[in-house]
């Protein structure tokens, strides 16, 4: 069966207690929340003491894959332990006509799960490559290869993906009735990330061409251009 076919498992930990009618059960749509972000933030205790962290991450398959220091105890203390990963996109600021109805629209992904500090070799690199490729698609094959001592310096954490939940809110704010008549403006204000005009090193080797991936990713996809 396919993966994007099949529905999220629902556990004590994944159960939506507040506004469940904005929860997604289909694991596609899991998916879709995670693929579009770069950054996620990990939850972790360490020695007694709750630490959340961000990092940048990437997927292959069921598995998400977050990297760090070696020296990162954060990492170190999520090997086999229970850890939470969040990953947000706010998609905008619900305006209503009262303080309290105001919000926000977002999609958010919550995976929970014992990680593990990946020691495969090929592992690790295919989930380093995961992490490049999810900030920059096509960056890794245009690159050099990490070096044994930047790997020896380099932590690779896996989560599996069999216990999350989405919730998502769109639309405009939910004003109680008797405010609607209210002289207040209300509504969205739309919110997205967007990439700039690529800014070159200034130590390029002169007729350095800003690649197409680059220009792919700020939106300025066409011929390549020196710099």
């Amino acid at each position: 069966m396919s993966t994007q076919s099949q529905t999220l498992s629902a556990t004590e930990r994944t159960r939506l207690r507040r506004h469940a009618e904005r929860g997604k059960t289909s694991r596609a749509d899991l998916l879709v929340v995670l693929d579009a972000g770069m950054i996620c933030h990990l939850g972790v205790v360490v020695n007694g003491t709750p630490l959340v962290l961000p990092s940048a991450y990437g997927r292959i398959g069921d598995t998400l894959y977050l990297h760090g220091s070696s020296a990162n105890r954060s990492l170190h203390a999520a090997d086999g332990q229970q850890v939470c990963v969040t990953v947000t996109h706010v998609d905008g600021l619900v305006c209503a006509r009262s303080v309290f109805s105001h919000s926000v629209n977002y999609r958010c992904a919550v995976v929970f799960g014992a990680a593990r500090i990946v020691t495969d070799q090929d592992e690790r690199l295919a989930g380093l490559r995961a992490v490049t490729e999810q900030l920059i698609p096509g960056r890794w094959d245009a690159v050099r290869a990490p070096t044994r001592k930047e790997l020896a310096a380099t932590s690779v954490l896996a989560l599996p993906l069999t216990e999350a939940s989405v919730k998502v809110r769109t639309g405009p704010p939910g004003d109680e009735p008797e405010d609607l008549a209210l002289p207040v403006w209300a509504g969205v204000v739309p919110m997205a990330v967007s990439f700039g005009e690529p800014e070159p090193d200034p130590a390029l080797r002169p007729g350095t061409v800003t690649p197409d991936h680059i220009r792919l990713r700020s939106g300025r996809a066409g011929a390549g251009r020196s710099s």
